[in-house]
């Protein structure tokens, strides 16, 4: 025994730890590890402090010596206990002579011990310990002391026996671990790299709450992270690859991080590499693509550059992957290059600020087009026993991305895989909390054990809605979404979807991507209206959607911020009306009034009289609500127009209703204060249209008019047919 241990007993007699902290409860056996069990009875058997810390310290240089089994470790916790170990760690004055962390390194070999045993480490005793043994990882001291290095092994030992344990990670998060990891390993002193693997799996188990609990420090140990990878020429920028993508915030990557990345990216996939040594960095560009979009590629040629690079690479592994039949599929590598060439598509169809020049999205339209057809081959091939596997899943997103953008290329093989489409969408809107499941795996098999930043549709219909909204327009993909019953399914989802966003419900929660799902909804339901009106009469799921329809839209008109898929639901209710107009719902119930009556707030509150500097006479602008989205709302009020146009004469109801509302005689009024060369042509007729029905059904709408000038206005605007009207009795 060295002088500093004997020194170290002897202050313990100082401190006040006493022999019965101990429990002596061993016994021997035949069979057991001699010298161990020489050890223990000389700690039973002690006589003082100094003693017993001297068996102690004999007992913890056996228990290194050599491998010993559950049982004896649980001998030797039943032997010591918990009360020792605390008085050692907490103990803040050495033996003269001594470091003053021998007394700690101790207590962190006896906790390091009991750690072993599964049971123990989840003991609160060892728990409470965590911040403490936090400090030791950061302490300083003399790097070359093999007692201080022995004491971080032993507590990176105890830290990582925690997390092993179900609740550890919380555990241990809770405790600053995480913040005290990221020190250890920036500080690059001894162990560093024992706190980079524990903070890996601490990010994998629990990010959120780790970046929550530690967001500066985890940032910085990103750039350090992203600086070594830029910098590195050996193989630890591949190592550093499968790392990266654990260290991704979930809020925004620090700019120079992204540079960091993007520059070592494009270092190694410019190179010729083995698939072992691509497949990772296409991981991790898959998930700053998920993450960041196109933001962190540099504009410019070297941008452009590489993003064709990357896309180009990521079809040519999923057609390796998917063409050839038998061959092992890579899931993971081929998921993530599926988000790069959603990527390709984002960029190829972007209009404005584009990385991509014309001729490469030309030239990449075509490769992805290739790399499509192998994934239509792949789905072709799948089973009813593999619909349920994430990769299928990952297979129909990328597909849904392709089909919302491109439908003329590869309309063949399209049309040959829409009945598996519509039964695998089927399936999993049956199976919803699968679905919602599936989606997550997908996310974690295609970018990292963590959460991806953007959401990802929780169901397969969400993804198909694009495509197959383009679809319905031509008449042989219609049919065949029809005959494999895809209306009645795409109704059924609607009401369900519907529901997410009814009173009771908290809209403010839910993802965008649901009420653009409503509105995608409703363009596939206003294609069929307009080239399949025959099924609307005769389907019944359909009078159920005009029923939510009509209850829905007086309450939709008055939220905030929901104007667009008020304009959606407007317009269909409006087409669907004329078409259901002999349906019982629709002969003036309370609810068919709602919904007229919530159709006029949208068609009527579109424009308003503005006053102009300099004129006395004011023009027809778009009031604030419509004008930030007009460009998407104006198809939608033209057509809602025309449809409110045809509902009159079939509704001998509306036109009282309409004149009750006053929107024939605020209509003229807003005329009346304009001046007529504000007004586009094709408001005109839009206007004329309306107050021609409601002036020929009706003759109080007739007399009303004529009060508000109607003829005069009439004149002025050259509105021949309202003007005929007017004139007549």
């Amino acid at each position: 025994m060295s002088c500093c241990d004997l020194a170290a007993a002897g202050q313990l007699g100082k401190t006040g730890i006493m022999a019965s902290d101990c429990e002596p409860a061993l016994n021997q056996a035949e069979g057991r590890n001699p010298t161990l069990e020489r050890y223990l009875g000389a700690l039973r058997e002690a006589k003082n402090d100094s003693e017993q810390f001297a068996a102690l310290l004999l007992v913890t240089k056996a228990v290194k010596a050599g491998d010993i089994d559950a049982k004896t470790r649980r001998r030797i916790f039943d032997a010591v206990g918990f009360t020792f170990p605390n008085r050692l760690l907490t103990t803040k004055e050495a033996p003269d002579g001594c470091p003053d962390h021998v007394l700690r390194a101790l207590g962190v070999a006896l906790l390091a011990c009991f750690c072993s045993d599964p049971e123990l480490a989840a003991h609160p005793q060892v728990l409470n310990k965590i911040p403490i043994l936090g400090t030791f990882l950061t302490a300083r001291g003399d790097p070359d002391d093999a007692a201080r290095r022995s004491m971080i092994d032993d507590t990176y030992q105890c830290l990582t026996a925690v997390a092993g344990t179900p609740r550890g990670p919380r555990h241990l998060i809770a405790g600053g671990t995480v913040s005290a990891l990221c020190q250890a390993y920036l500080g690059h002193g001894y162990g560093f790299d024992q706190a980079l693997a524990l903070l890996v799996g601490l990010l994998a188990a629990a990010e959120t709450q780790c970046w929550k609990e530690a967001e500066p420090d985890l940032l910085a140990v990103l750039r350090g992270l992203s600086e070594d990878f830029q910098k590195a020429e050996d193989a630890s920028k591949f190592e550093l690859c499968q790392l990266l993508p654990l260290f991704l915030p979930p809020t925004t990557v620090p700019s120079e991080c992204l540079r960091d990345l993007q520059a070592g990216l494009a270092r190694i996939l410019g190179s010729k590499l083995s698939s072992w040594q691509r497949n990772p960095a296409l991981k991790l560009a898959a998930r700053l693509a998920h993450a960041c979009g196109s933001t962190w590629i540099p504009a410019g040629s070297s941008g452009s550059k590489f993003l064709a690079l990357l896309v180009n690479l990521a079809c040519v592994e999923v057609r390796l992957a998917l063409e050839e039949t038998g061959t092992e599929v890579k899931e993971d590598v081929v998921t993530a290059c599926y988000a790069l060439m959603e990527l390709g598509i984002q960029e190829c169809t972007r209009c404005e600020q584009s990385l991509l020049k014309e001729p490469q999205k030309v030239q990449l339209v075509s490769i992805m087009k290739e790399a499509i057809g192998a994934v239509i081959h792949y789905l072709q091939q799948v089973g009813p026993e593999k619909q349920k596997e994430p990769f299928v899943f990952a297979s129909v997103r990328i597909l849904g991305a392709w089909l919302a953008e491109e439908t003329s290329s590869l309309r063949k093989e399209v049309c040959q895989l829409l009945p598996f489409l519509v039964r695998y969408a089927k399936t999993l809107y049956e199976e919803a909390e699968e679905a919602n499941d599936l989606s997550q795996q997908v996310a974690n098999l295609a970018i990292s054990p963590t959460t991806p930043g953007p959401t990802w549709p929780g169901d397969a219909l969400r993804l198909l809605l694009p495509g197959w909204c383009h679809l319905t327009v031509e008449d042989g993909p219609r049919e065949i979404l029809i005959k494999e019953g895809a209306p009645s399914l795409l109704c059924k989802y609607f009401l369900q979807q519907w529901e997410l966003t009814s009173p009771g419900h908290d809209t403010s929660v839910l993802p965008d991507s649901v009420e653009i799902g409503l509105q995608t909804c409703c363009h596939i339901f206003l294609n069929l209206v307009v080239t399949a009106p025959g099924l609307i009469k005769r389907d019944a799921c359909f009078t159920s959607l005009m029923n939510t329809l009509m209850t829905s839209l007086p309450a939709l008109v008055q939220q905030q911020g929901r104007l667009l898929l008020a304009a959606n639901v407007a317009t269909l209710g409006l087409l669907m009306a004329r078409l259901l107009s002999t349906s019982p719902a629709l002969q003036g119930t309370p609810a068919s009034r709602g919904f007229f009556a919530a159709a006029i707030l949208f068609l009527s509150q579109s424009h308003v009289a503005r006053a102009t500097p300099g004129s006395d006479q004011a023009v027809l602008a778009l009031s604030p609500d419509y004008e930030g989205i007009w460009a998407d709302l104006q198809e939608l009020w033209f057509l809602g127009m025309q449809a409110f146009t045809g509902c009159v004469p079939l509704l001998p109801w509306l036109a009282p209703a309409a004149l009750r509302s006053r929107w024939p005689q605020e209509l003229l009024q807003l005329l009346g204060s304009v001046s007529p060369t504000s007004v586009k042509p094709e408001m005109v007729a839009a206007y004329q249209g309306v107050l021609v029905e409601l002036a020929r059904a009706n003759r109080l709408c007739r007399e009303a008019m004529r009060l508000q000038a109607g003829e005069e206005t009439a004149s002025h605007y050259r509105m021949a047919a309202l003007e005929q009207c007017l004139s007549e009795p």
